[in-house]
């Protein structure tokens, strides 16, 4: 990642320290990048809204670091050495569907290039929760790294009451408090905004969203790249459905949106409770 690639009218030079940990008490975050000048100015950003900065500059490097010193959330370059930032993405969450983290996915923004919609939704698709573009702002990097940390670490997102009553619908459980979901009493490895669009769905059932109303109301962005929810919608699909090639539950209504399609089971919450707020 070149140096043309963060805004340097939005840099600010960073006072000596040149270790690999640094920081506050606002978060932990891994920055994995090969280029050490953007690496810099990101963590010192970062630092100086509080939060405690790892850095790594190769893709082998990036995954052991996450696993030595599990981090609160990834920055994470798409082009690195020995292993790309998809490569990295995939097989962390490999290990965290497998049990081996014991702990919730780790959030991941991906770092990725300006018009590559292919990369992007790619990096999507591999698990990562949200992307910025370069070049980019460290300044909205930050804005970003905060807000995804926001909805990570609620416990529910803004608005949905926390330790409100568990969802259940068509073998499916959504524990808001907890921020989990099993399926027929299987624990699925979702991702942050998987988790989200998926409990959104749950409280507006029958309802046909847009690709603009669900950007807006779970990922809080009132404008973006609409591929960013078909993408999820796609992933969430995958995890949830018996047959994702047949959806039952999230369907398609072409030219509208999508509608989750389901009954609330005996003995649990019904649907359509409280409203999610914007990010």
């Amino acid at each position: 990642m070149a140096v043309s690639n963060v805004d340097r009218a939005d840099e600010h030079p960073r006072a000596g320290g040149t270790g690999t940990e640094r920081g506050g008490a606002e978060g932990s975050v891994l920055v994995v990048d090969d280029d050490p000048t953007v690496s810099e100015v990101v963590a010192g950003y970062l630092e100086r809204a509080g939060f405690t900065v790892r850095l790594a500059a190769d893709g082998p490097a990036g995954l052991r670091a996450a696993e030595e010193h599990r981090p609160d959330l990834m920055v994470l370059d798409l082009m690195l050495p020995g292993m790309d930032g998809l490569e990295v993405c995939r097989r962390l969450r490999a290990r965290e569907s497998g049990g081996e983290s014991g702990d919730r996915p780790v959030p991941v923004i991906m770092l990725t290039a300006r018009g590559d919609e292919d990369d992007r939704i790619l990096g999507l698709e591999v698990g990562a929760d949200d992307y910025v573009t370069k070049p980019f702002s460290p300044r909205e990097l930050v804005l970003r790294v905060r807000s995804v940390l926001r909805r990570a670490q609620a416990g529910a997102p803004s608005g949905t009451p926390q330790g409100g009553p568990r969802l259940a619908v068509a073998g499916l459980t959504l524990d808001p408090a907890a921020r989990r979901v099993h399926k027929e009493g299987r624990e699925l490895a979702l991702t942050l905004r998987e988790f989200d669009l998926l409990a959104y769905f749950l409280r507006h059932p029958g309802q046909v969203c847009d690709r603009e109303r669900l950007m807006r109301e779970v990922w809080g962005w009132d404008f973006g790249d609409l591929s960013t929810v078909t993408v999820h919608v796609r992933r969430l699909r995958g995890k949830i459905e018996d047959d994702p090639g047949s959806p039952q539950l999230i369907q398609t209504v072409w030219g509208a949106g999508y509608r989750f399609d389901a009954a609330p089971q005996p003995g649990t919450a019904p649907a359509g409770g409280a409203e999610y707020g914007r990010a």
